[in-house]
């Protein structure tokens, strides 16, 4: 099965518009590229986004920044446990050890692939300190039961949100749920993005605080406010050893309009998903469920899971689908099979076995704005052509 005539698709690609471009410039211009104005004005917004003025956003250059500050404000260090999924991207778990804190990894609910409650409560021991629940593909997790948990046993909750802008539970966005913090993403392939970037958002006046300390080196004074100050103002002090962690204007210039265009991104996507959901409903597949009634399913990934009685396996679906000139990827090898996790943990599949069964089954297809009906109907054609008996 081959295309020559037709252009490769790509998995994923940002969609940059016009109203960006004019902003980057306008940056470019000014003479103020590095944390500046833009930024403030992107937090800013993103606050009111999330629709609670006494939510702190705080611009950071990674979601796995964003994790790293949290965490590290909620003073999680040595001795401690951290509580996650193996089913996500190994940064979920490395902030953890960046402060010298164990990663306990729990099985997914096989239904939706997020982290399953019951197995959270499981594992929490005297040295648990907090949870990390990853909402993954944009299907919101019970966030609900895992707050409840947290009370019961005392412990912080850090959300990572990489993929979840703007999905809800219970009416309610993600962001806004109580937890301790919550951490987006804004690399290239998210929902929305500023290249590389993430934002941590918190109402705990007292982490918001020491986080923005920490993503600038530890100093006690923002550089904006002294490069700006119209009086002598060069007088800092270190007060911790922090990180590099801040985000540009040039970034965040392209966040403010990404972020207005968050909602119609959404909304692309999840008719995207709704034809591929469709059309695949009669084939050998698991299809990924949707939000719940009156919830919003961010569809940062489309994820297919082959039955076993499919014709061909997964491997043998992702070489057709590039022979065909599409673009997929598997999301994610998760953390028990690789080596670093697994020898320093002694982790084996059984241990995990609706995540592993999963990734043996799994594929992620291209959803994202920039791609044409032709496009869609395209990726069904061969995904089709691949599955009918």
């Amino acid at each position: 099965m081959t295309t020559p005539d037709l252009p490769f698709l790509p998995f994923a690609l940002p969609d940059i518009g016009e109203d960006e471009i004019a902003e980057v410039v306008d940056t470019l211009r000014s003479g103020w590229v590095t944390t500046g104005p833009k930024t403030k004005r992107f937090e800013q917004a993103f606050t009111e986004f999330l629709g609670d003025s006494v939510i702190e956003s705080i611009a950071v250059n990674s979601a796995t920044a964003g994790l790293h500050l949290a965490l590290e404000a909620l003073g999680i260090g040595p001795g401690d446990e951290v509580i996650t999924t193996t089913h996500t991207f190994t940064a979920t778990a490395e902030v953890v050890r960046y402060l010298g804190a164990d990663v306990v990894l729990v099985d997914i609910d096989p239904k939706t692939l997020n982290i399953d409650p019951k197995l959270v409560e499981a594992a929490i021991t005297p040295r648990t300190k907090c949870i990390i629940p990853v909402h993954f593909g944009g299907l919101a997790v019970d966030m609900l039961e895992i707050l409840n948990i947290a009370r019961r046993h005392g412990l912080r909750v850090v959300e990572d949100a990489a993929h979840c802008l703007p999905s809800t539970i219970e009416g309610e966005l993600i962001g806004t749920m109580g937890s301790d913090a919550t951490v987006f993403s804004f690399y290239a392939n998210k929902t929305i993005t500023t290249g590389e970037g993430g934002m941590l958002c918190t109402r705990n006046a007292a982490l918001a605080k020491r986080a923005k300390v920490m993503r600038l080196h530890g100093m006690n004074r923002d550089a904006f406010d002294r490069f700006t100050a119209k009086v002598p103002s060069w007088y800092y002090e270190i007060v911790a050893p922090g990180f590099k962690y801040n985000l540009t204007d040039i970034a965040a210039s392209m966040g403010l309009h990404q972020l207005k265009r968050a909602r119609g991104f959404q909304q692309r996507r999840a008719e995207i998903a709704a034809q591929y959901q469709e059309a695949f409903a009669d084939l050998p597949v698991i299809l990924p469920p949707d939000a719940p009634e009156g919830d919003m399913h961010s569809w940062h990934l489309y994820v297919l899971r082959l039955r076993d009685d499919a014709p061909l396996s997964r491997d043998g679906l992702i070489e057709a689908l590039f022979a065909a000139g599409i673009g997929c990827s598997v999301h994610y090898i998760p953390l028990h099979l690789h080596p670093y996790w697994r020898d320093r943990y002694a982790l084996k599949p059984e241990q995990f076995p609706h995540s592993h069964k999963a990734y043996e089954q799994m594929l992620s297809l291209p959803i994202y704005t920039k791609m044409t009906d032709a496009d869609v109907q395209r990726v069904i054609a061969a995904v089709s052509d691949c599955l009918q008996a």
